[in-house]
């Protein structure tokens, strides 16, 4: 190395320069040392060990988080509501009454054929309430969560069994209560002792809670077979039931003494095996319950709080809607069929070939046919139009499936070159055939089955079973065609606050028409009357007289007016497009 370079790096006699020559020496601090920087560990939350959490305590704080966040109290609700229970009071003296007095007319019937029913009603009713308990468990859970509480409730580190416990055991009882009054009721109807009706209502409560108590263990494997087989077998049961109740009536059998011996100690069997049930399928299910799968819950939490909304907009047509669409998505897929004929024809052809493909929905149209002669074994006949109307009802809606659908949904029916009414007489085929063979299969009911009764003749018969059938047909029109409430509108006032217009009558719709056109024959007025409402009604469901089709057409009226007037003054104008 020369001298020269020497120079330029520092370096002298060959020696290495040192750092504090080569290093520039750091800043003198005149302020206060700076804060060091955070360290930052990235870690992975699989990488995490999970904390045990109380689950009491976490229950108190949603506790916490739901009352300390409501903006009205329990007590405000009742206050508002005055009108309400007040006629809610009202309703039960009528209630009450009128068992009273259905005690006293039922239990004056000596006959065989009102010695029987008063016996077996009561049973059909009892595998009505456990079947139906069985159907809405299998349905919705019977244990259920939110969609927020399975996104993250049901992924913390906690047992599931502490937080679901409480709400299974709630869910017995209210099966239980609920089915206790059913069962209790029925047999207070029937004309029982006070003795009999307490046993039936014990019977029903504790076999409603047995049998959800066994759909709640069922639900931890997640298997709904054997639910399923045991609704068959009790709704079974309960047909036979009311099937030989008819056969007793009508004398094609002897009657039963035996039971009626023997009634109270089969209740107390049927308390006994609900009591078992829901003791050893409760604990079963109580210890099972951490193994219940989130997708199942949530399932069924999401199911129940789209039926909160509908319940809240009290339409139940929607509430049907709900359940029709969760069936469908359980069933998964269909093979496509091909349709037959031309413009009315091909609607009235779908409809019938649906109905082949899914014969469910007649098996409330079969069962509707006993209710008549059930009415009639037990004394009841005059009430037989209005309550075999109602069941008729609810038998025809699931039947109209179509209507429905072209109802609720305007631009699917204005896609077919047909108008309303062209439409909804198609849609009403199908099931009016159906119910022109439930008339003629209901028509001997009417007559008279028991002996103390009142009889008939054939004519008069045939015209109220005609008049009953008109009448559940229109209602199951009515209730499948009504319009929603209208959120748009004014609201209108009322004991538990503002309410849209329509929604109260959302509870009625089809009940009213079932009872203006059956309450004539009740009166004993001339069936006339019924025949002339029947025939308005029919007009008015008809679509005859459509608000929306005349809006429609006036307003093309007057584009094509002024189209005309643009054409002769020699001006193009273009009309507006239709709303």
């Amino acid at each position: 190395m020369s001298k020269k370079t020497r120079r330029r790096t520092g370096q002298v006699g060959g020696a290495a320069p040192s750092p504090a020559t080569t290093e520039p020496s750091p800043p003198v601090q005149t302020g206060p040392a700076p804060e060091p920087e955070p360290v930052v560990l990235t870690r992975l939350l699989t990488e995490v060990e999970p904390v045990p959490v109380s689950e009491t305590v976490l229950r108190g704080m949603m506790r916490d988080w739901r009352r300390g966040r409501a903006t009205r109290h329990l007590w405000d609700m009742i206050q508002d509501g005055y009108v309400v229970l007040l006629a809610s009071v009202m309703i039960g003296a009528m209630l009450v009454s009128v068992v009273i007095r259905a005690q006293g007319a039922v239990s004056g019937c000596d006959t065989s054929g009102c010695i029987s029913a008063r016996t077996l009603l009561p049973w059909a009713a009892l595998c009505g309430v456990l079947a139906l308990t069985l159907m809405v468990a299998r349905i919705f859970g019977p244990v259920v969560a939110s969609a927020a509480e399975g996104f993250w409730l049901m992924e913390a580190p906690i047992k599931r069994a502490r937080i679901l416990w409480g709400r299974l055991v709630a869910v017995i009882l209210g099966a239980a209560v609920v089915a206790a009054a059913f069962g209790g009721l029925v047999a207070a109807l029937t004309g029982s002792t006070w003795a009999g009706v307490v046993n039936w209502a014990v019977a029903a409560g504790l076999g409603a809670a047995g049998l959800l108590a066994v759909a709640a263990a069922e639900q931890t494997r997640d298997r709904t077979w054997v639910v399923r087989t045991v609704q068959w077998l009790v709704g079974i049961v309960g047909l036979a039931a009311l099937l030989v109740v008819i056969a007793t009536a009508a004398a094609w059998i002897e009657p039963l003494s035996w039971l009626a011996a023997t009634e109270n100690r089969l209740n107390l069997i049927v308390a006994v095996v609900g009591a078992v049930l829901l003791v050893g399928a409760g604990i079963l299910a109580l210890n099972r319950l951490d193994e219940i799968r989130r997708a199942r819950l949530v399932s069924g939490g999401s199911l129940v709080a789209g039926m909160q909304g509908a319940m809240y907009a009290m339409d139940m047509s929607l509430m049907r809607d709900i359940l029709v669409e969760r069936d469908a998505i359980s069933r998964g897929h269909v093979r496509p069929t091909k349709g037959h004929g031309t413009g009315l024809t091909a609607l009235v052809w779908r409809d019938a070939q649906r109905l082949v493909r899914f014969p469910k929905q007649m098996i409330l149209l079969v069962l509707s046919v006993i209710v008549p002669y059930a009415v009639s074994a037990l004394g009841l006949g005059v009430l037989s139009p209005v309550v075999s109307g109602l069941v008729l009802l609810t038998a025809l809606v699931p039947m109209l499936g179509m209507l429905r659908v072209l109802s609720r949904t305007g631009g699917l029916a204005r896609s077919f070159p047909f108008t309303t009414s062209q439409i909804r007489t198609a849609a009403m085929t199908v099931p009016a055939i159906a119910t022109l063979v439930w008339i003629a299969a209901v028509a001997p009911a009417f007559i008279g089955l028991g002996a103390g009764g009142a009889h008939l003749t054939v004519v008069d018969a045939a015209i109220h079973a005609a008049i009953t059938g008109l009448a559940g047909l229109l209602g199951a029109v009515r209730w499948v065609t009504a319009k929603p409430p209208d959120y748009n509108k004014p609201m209108m006032q009322t004991g538990f606050g503002a309410m849209p217009p329509g929604m109260m009558g959302n509870l009625i719709k089809g009940i009213d028409i079932v009872a203006v056109v059956t309450l004539p024959i009740l009166f004993n007025w001339s069936y006339w009357i019924s025949v002339v409402i029947a025939g308005i009604a029919f007009f008015i469901l008809r679509g005859s007289m459509n608000t929306d089709d005349m809006r429609a057409a006036q307003e093309e009226q007057q584009r094509q007016l002024e189209a005309n007037k643009a054409a002769a003054g020699g001006k193009k104008k273009i009309p507006p497009p239709a709303r």
